[in-house]
């Protein structure tokens, strides 16, 4: 597949980071005595080119989508549950929206694929507040048969997630999602472009059992022995899922295009930025990891991407909750 990938600069800027560095050591107290907290502030000039970084109208990203793998049991719960989640972020009741509105955190749900119609086909954007509807269609193939995606789907998503944050205001942008079977997407990505077994890279997801989880990874193995030759970065997405995964892989590429602040949640989120990162390595240089959470296989995708997370809490819940929690330690 042909995408237009954008030119993202490098942040290298030895001249800032030193006068910023001079700043944080000017402040009264013993140097570097606030730890982490100072390399933050520091990645913060970095990312937004300035001495008094200020993050502006923060925008809090959760795109959605199902997954045809997930007919296959490697979730607890029905693909039913990812619609009636996104109507739960609509209606304000969901972990993600509590926590946005406590954190001033405009929230953005993306109907990437999801097979439920949230508002009448055609029906122009604000007639759910809230609502994008970028469906590409109603859930992925199932990658146990083929191609969870078609390349020109996969590059729609893409595109579809640039364009997003285009148009979205603010210099901060934190990622969630919600798709019934994408933690399954999310070991899959992560086994073929780090080559580290699937076995380590698969978890509970939203509650399986040990049992369950032997029976999630089998299925997952030959999913990826039927997708050998899809090596590529690209490839391998569009082999296994998901649209939601696809589309914050643009929704990065343009954020960091953007110079905006890119705060990443959990495992999903993750490998996301594990594609985008592979695409264009810079982009790595505007992303705060915000929690490494619970799911096996996450601590094998921030050691991947060599990040640090700011909080470990044994978060599993996705939605963007991590980024929103750990959102204060930014500001």
């Amino acid at each position: 597949m042909k995408i237009e990938l954008p030119q993202i600069e490098d942040l290298h800027d030895a001249a800032l980071a030193q006068r910023l560095q001079h700043k944080l050591d000017q402040k009264t107290k013993p140097l570097g005595s606030l730890g982490r907290l100072e390399s933050l502030a520091l990645q913060l000039g970095l990312i937004l080119g300035s001495e008094t970084p200020q993050l502006q109208q923060p925008q809090l990203l959760v795109c959605a989508g199902d997954h045809g793998l997930a007919a296959r049991s490697v979730s607890a719960y029905p693909s039913d549950v990812t619609w009636q989640m996104v109507e739960n972020f609509l209606a304000g009741g969901a972990a993600v929206s509590v926590l946005a509105r406590q954190h001033g955190l405009t929230l953005t749900v993306v109907d990437c694929g999801v097979r439920h119609d949230f508002a009448p086909p055609g029906a122009p954007d604000g007639t759910r507040p809230g609502l994008l509807v970028r469906k590409i269609a109603s859930g992925t193939a199932d990658a146990s048969i083929g191609p969870a995606m078609t390349p020109d789907q996969c590059g729609q998503a893409i595109e579809n997630g640039q364009a997003i944050v285009q148009a979205l205001p603010g210099n901060a942008l934190l990622l969630g999602e919600m798709g019934i079977g994408n933690t399954s997407a999310a070991s899959l990505l992560l086994a073929r472009l780090s080559g580290h077994d699937i076995a380590a890279c698969t978890g509970a997801g939203t509650g399986l059992d040990p049992e369950a989880v032997q029976r999630k990874t089998a299925v997952l193995r030959s999913v990826l022995q039927l997708h050998a030759r899809a090596t590529t970065p690209l490839d391998a997405l569009a082999a296994f899922g998901g649209f939601e995964i696809a589309t914050l892989v643009g929704a990065i590429l343009q954020a960091a295009r953007e110079r905006r602040v890119i705060v990443v949640d959990g495992f999903i989120a993750n490998a996301a930025v594990l594609v985008a990162q592979a695409l264009q390595a810079r982009v790595m240089q505007r992303c705060i990891f915000a929690h490494a959470s619970a799911e096996r296989g996450h601590a094998l995708m921030l050691a991947e991407l060599k990040a640090q997370p700011l909080l470990d809490w044994g978060l599993r819940l996705g939605e963007g909750s991590g980024a929103a929690l750990a959102w204060p330690l930014l500001v």
